[in-house]
Order: structure tokens, then sequence, then C-alpha cells
């Protein structure tokens, strides 16, 4: 456990050095900004977070079956996690924030896509100022 990390995962510095190269300016893990957000644009309000499918519990229902050892533990994690993720979004949601999620593999798979929608969100922003 001590090996996985928290902040700073690959898929996490892919997006944020995509964004930063493109001329955007960020704060990684902002603890002003409640749940801690991957990334920030605080003025314009906008969190993102990069959750990776094990421990945010993608396909949950499916998924949590293939766990073999310490199957207690890891329901009970998983399924706190996903909890928590709906309280961060439904507090920063109430605050004005848009919430943007997305997962590592499909950061992976398609990162350009995943920066167009950011950058989508900071222009729609943008104009309400």
């Amino acid at each position: 456990m001590r090996a996985i990390k928290s902040s700073g995962t690959k898929d996490e510095v892919r997006l944020a050095k995509a964004l930063w190269h493109k001329g955007y300016r960020y704060r990684k893990n902002n603890k002003s900004v409640f749940g801690k957000p991957d990334l920030t644009f605080k003025n314009l309000k906008i969190a993102i977070f990069v959750d990776s499918e094990f421990f945010h519990g993608k396909d949950w229902d499916t998924q949590k079956h293939r766990i073999k050892t310490n199957k207690e533990f890891w329901h009970k994690k998983i399924e706190r996690n996903k909890e928590r993720d709906i309280e961060v979004n439904t507090e920063l949601l109430s605050q004005g924030w848009i919430v943007l999620r997305f997962w590592t593999k499909k950061i992976k798979k398609d990162l350009n896509s995943y920066v167009s929608i950011i950058e989508e969100q900071i222009s729609k922003r943008l104009k309400e100022i």
C-alpha cells in the first residue's frame, strides 16, 4: 500500500503537463478546495479529479467479485471512496464549481479528448465572467 501514490500519478501528470504546455495554469492538490482536487482552476471554480478504476470503484457491482483476499477491508474502503466522491461532488457543485472526474485508463487512451473537454469548460467559465 505504501507504494501506491495518492497524487502525482502518471496519468494525472500527463494531463497536467498537456494543459501546462497549452498555457493553462492550475494548482495541484489544492488543500484550500474541498476534496483536494488533483487540479484546480480556483479563479474559474473548476476542479479536476483523475480517479483510478480500482480505488474509485469503476463498474463496482461486477468488479467487486474479483477481489480474492482481504475482501471485507477492500469492499469497505472502495465503497467509502465512492461515497466520498459523491460528497465532494455535491459540496463543490453547491459552491458553484464545475467538477470534472476522469478515469485514468480513459486519459491514457485519449489524452487529447480530455484536454479538449477541460478547454471547453474553461472557455465556458471565461464567458460567464
